[in-house]
């Protein structure tokens, strides 16, 4: 299955200036109090975390991936996983648009004056 090919990409302590350059102060924030969690991502996600704990098991796999305060994530477009948070998250996050942009309106028919 191809769901078993989604990776989350972990960035521990990302530098001042990327999360400057990404503009994370101004993304949602988003957060939860400890507990199961069952996900599923239809569009990527890169978040930031402010505070919190998680351990995240995706759909299908035995292993996880462990993350928390300071890390820059990326959780992949399809994937379905159980969030097994242990210390309450506080986190920023955005969401690609996998949607391209709506095309230009059409031009009005001219009107040919004689």
């Amino acid at each position: 299955m191809a769901e078993n090919n989604l990776r989350i990409v972990v960035e521990r302590n990302p530098p001042e200036s990327k999360l400057s350059d990404l503009n994370i102060k101004c993304w949602p924030k988003w957060g939860c109090s400890p507990g199961k969690y069952q996900l599923k991502f239809d569009a990527e996600e890169t978040c930031y975390f402010l505070k919190g704990r998680v351990r995240v098991y995706p759909k299908g796999s035995p292993e996880f991936v462990e993350f928390g305060a300071g890390d820059l994530v990326v959780i992949p477009k399809g994937m379905s996983c159980t969030w097994d948070v242990s210390v309450a998250v506080d986190k920023h996050y955005k969401f690609e648009s996998s949607s391209s942009p709506p095309p230009p309106p059409p031009l009005p028919p001219s009107s040919s004056s004689q």
